[in-house]
């Protein structure tokens, strides 16, 4: 074994630095399109790595679910090795000790697609082990220590250092999965911030941490069936933060706090024992149950300004490419992370066989580059500026409503229909999408303004999504196997439901608020639309909250 991994190949198809969740999964999934594809994947750290405290990005949602399950085929791992989540959860409970008297947005039920709860050192280790065994050359414990880049007619070379012997490589095709180092990015100099200016630490407790324990409300603990809170992602928020519990398969719990620079500075929560000094103030019953558990620290980390772009991830004419945190990030609330890396890992799979086809992979990278950005710029919106908002109990359940819709409606009917590749498709769809994308923009402004004057009301009620029979059919609704007619008519219906939504939330909101100026986004609205939403009553919103 020893022997085999020191003597490398001179050259392969594809090499891909980094061999973690991203460049791991783009070599399934290369390896499922073309078998005889010859692929290296060079990672720093040694495996088996370690549970529980291995890296940070362990909620899934529908697409990275999807393309785990369904793309890679890894359901029976998924279903006997990880945690099947129980939804977002979310408690608006800053400063309080009684988060049973606090409004609680999720759902009662598991809703119809699955998602999941990944301990990354579990999953990474099988990822490892079913890339070798589909003839992957897995190279652990290796520094790359430089990277010359090809250009259209000359290969690529990396050469790394494993067990001090030095390795070199020649490859049509480079992808750097190598997470925030960056490699591509720093040599050719991508690197583009943004304008969301927020930071995170995080660290992991090696015991199970169920906010169930902190109520013997029987009526309350009622509310979810079954009563199984701690497999949600749950969110403790506040003006300007949220604080995050996610359960690990190997009983570990990682919990992190994640807030606006402005608003809560690095500076407070940069080590455990800030952080906990932090917690005391702002989530007491956290802190309590994390300060019986002191003994159970696994690890503590942080990122300041983690949010950034890039100027260009995809260079078909080159043959390189970015994917996963090499390339951009958002933020981790509504665990957007294995998302991107699900369609960037999906576009360097179609390019890498357009190119073994002889195909024009300079002019699909530029297309295909082009939309990924544009989904990061419309996903961006979500969250820049939008950090004050996450403690209003009358405005963020709103909000998350709205962002679930998009999400849901607009971005997962694309990945899980396979359109995003479909350059013909996404160019009939443009004017749609365009379209919501300018409501998207509105809508982020006009909850902004909403919480200035909002009254912060925080009854002891639960937000219940699974009562909405259209939040919950839009879920069921993801798993649909559609004909290209029907998707069309499924982004129609979609783009309508948004714009009954939107004006159901300007209607509503203005009874309470009557000077709220909602006229840009109305604006944009079908009058129609508008008319009858102003004649109903509720038919979106949850109906305590209106």
């Amino acid at each position: 074994m020893e022997q085999e991994r020191l003597s490398a190949p001179e050259y392969s198809d594809v090499i891909v630095a980094g061999g973690g969740l991203a460049g791991l999964t783009l070599a399934l999934q290369l390896k499922q399109r073309m078998p005889s594809l010859s692929i290296t994947v060079v990672e720093r750290r040694k495996h088996p790595v370690p549970h529980g405290a291995h890296k940070v990005g362990e909620s899934s949602v529908e697409i990275g679910a999807h393309y785990f399950e369904k793309i890679l085929g890894l359901k029976h791992h998924l279903d006997q090795a990880q945690l099947k989540k129980f939804g977002f959860r979310f408690f608006f409970s800053d400063g309080r000790s009684d988060l049973h008297n606090v409004t609680e947005l999720g759902a009662s039920r598991v809703l119809s697609t699955p998602s999941y709860q990944l301990d990354r050192g579990i999953f990474e280790n099988e990822l490892a082990r079913l890339a070798q065994e589909k003839g992957v050359r897995f190279i652990d414990g290796a520094v790359i220590r430089s990277v010359e880049l090809g250009d259209s007619r000359q290969d690529h070379h990396v050469v790394w250092e494993v067990n001090g012997q030095t390795c070199r490589a020649t490859a049509r095709w480079l992808c750097d999965a190598s997470g925030r180092a960056g490699l591509v990015k720093r040599k050719l100099g991508l690197a583009e911030l943004n304008d969301h200016d927020a930071n995170a630490v995080w660290f992991r407790i090696a015991e199970r941490i169920d906010v169930n324990d902190w109520s013997t409300d029987e009526q309350w603990l009622d509310r979810c069936n079954p009563r199984s809170r701690w497999l949600s992602t749950n969110h403790l928020v506040g003006e300007g933060y949220w604080a995050w519990l996610i359960p690990l398969a190997s009983g570990s719990h990682s919990v992190g706090i994640v807030g606006d620079a402005k608003l809560h500075p690095i500076e407070q929560i940069n080590t455990f024992d800030k952080a906990m000094v932090w917690l005391g103030k702002h989530q007491p019953q956290l802190f309590a149950a994390l300060d019986t558990r002191r003994d159970k620290l696994q690890d503590f980390a942080f990122f300041k300004r983690f949010s950034y772009g890039c100027k260009k991830v995809f260079s078909g004419a080159d043959r390189w490419a970015l994917t996963g945190e090499a390339g951009l990030f958002l933020d981790p609330f509504y665990s957007p992370g294995s998302d991107f890396i699900a369609i960037s890992n999906s576009y360097i799979t179609e390019l890498i066989a357009i190119d073994q086809a002889g195909g024009a992979t300079a002019l699909m990278a530029d297309i295909y580059e082009q939309i990924y950005f544009s989904l990061y710029q419309n996903m961006l919106t979500l969250y820049t500026d939008q950090y004050r908002i996450f403690g209003d109990p009358e405005v963020m359940p709103v909000k998350v409503l709205w962002d679930y819709t998009y999400y849901w409606g607009i971005m997962c009917q694309l990945f899980f229909q396979n359109k995003l590749i479909d350059v013909s498709c996404m160019a009939r769809m443009r004017s749609r999408l365009a379209a919501i994308q300018v409501i998207n923009v509105e809508m982020q402004l006009f909850l902004r303004a909403w919480n200035l004057v909002s009254a912060k009301r925080n009854p002891p009620q639960m937000l219940d999504q699974a009562s909405l029979p259209w939040f919950a059919q839009l879920n069921k609704e993801l798993r649909d196997d559609l004909s290209d007619e029907q998707f069309v008519a499924r982004i129609d219906q979609q783009l309508l439901q948004l714009q009954c939504l939107a004006a159901e939330i300007v209607v509503v909101s203005r009874r309470d608020y009557p000077t709220l100026d909602a006229s840009a986004l109305v604006g944009l609205l079908d009058h129609e639309v508008f008319a009858r939403a102003q004649g109903r009553s509720v038919q979106f919103l949850f109906g305590a909250a209106a």
